[in-house]
C-alpha cells in the first residue's frame, strides 16, 4: 500500500533517492547545490509530497528510499508541477497518480491551468520514462516546446484544464 504525505525535514535524501534513478534523463541533480535548495525549498513551503510504501514490495535492491516525489507551485490560476519521480521498482503501480490526484487536492482551486514540463518527443526519455504517456492518461496535453534541459534534452509543456470543481486525477 502507498500513502502519501508532505515532505518534511529529513527527507531531502529520499528526493537524491529518487534524483539518481533519473539523472540520466533529466541530467545532474545528486551533487547539485540548486537542485537541493530547490527541494529544501518546498518542503519548507509545504509544497512537497513523498510516497511511502507501507507494505515492502518485492524484495530488491533498489526498493530503499521513497516510492516517489513530487514538487509543486501555484501561481493562480496557473499552477506548475515542478518535479515528479516515481521509485524505479515502482513505475507502473500508480504511484505518480496518486501524487498528482493528492498534489491537485491539497494545491490547485480551479479554474486554472496546471502545467508540467516534460521531455519533448525525440528525448529517449519519452518513451523509456513513460512521462509523455503518464500525463496524457491524466488529461494533460502536449503543448509548445520549451528550452532544452540541462543534459541538452528537449523539452515540451504539458498543460490540463482544471474547472472549477476539482477532482482528483
Amino acid at each position: 500500500m502507498i500513502t502519501i504525505r508532505p515532505a518534511r525535514d529529513g527527507d531531502l535524501d529520499g528526493f537524491l533517492t529518487l534524483a539518481a534513478q533519473v539523472e540520466h534523463w533529466f541530467g545532474p541533480m545528486v551533487e547539485e547545490p540548486g537542485f537541493h535548495r530547490a527541494v529544501e525549498a518546498h518542503i519548507r513551503t509545504g509544497a512537497a509530497l513523498i510516497a511511502e510504501a507501507t507494505e515492502p514490495a518485492a524484495p530488491s535492491a533498489d526498493a530503499s528510499g521513497p516510492a516517489g516525489g513530487l514538487l509543486f507551485g501555484a501561481d493562480p490560476p496557473t499552477y506548475h508541477v515542478h518535479w515528479l519521480v516515481t521509485a524505479a521498482h515502482c513505475r507502473g503501480a500508480g504511484v505518480g497518480r496518486r501524487l498528482m490526484a493528492e498534489a491537485m487536492l491539497r494545491y490547485v482551486s480551479g479554474p486554472g491551468t496546471v502545467e508540467v514540463v516534460t521531455f519533448g518527443p525525440d528525448h529517449p526519455g519519452a518513451v523509456e520514462s513513460g512521462a509523455r504517456a503518464f500525463y496524457e492518461k491524466l488529461g494533460f496535453t502536449p503543448g509548445e516546446p520549451t528550452d532544452p534541459g540541462p543534459e541538452g534534452g528537449s523539452r515540451q509543456i504539458y498543460r490540463l484544464d482544471v474547472p472549477a470543481d476539482v477532482r482528483p486525477v
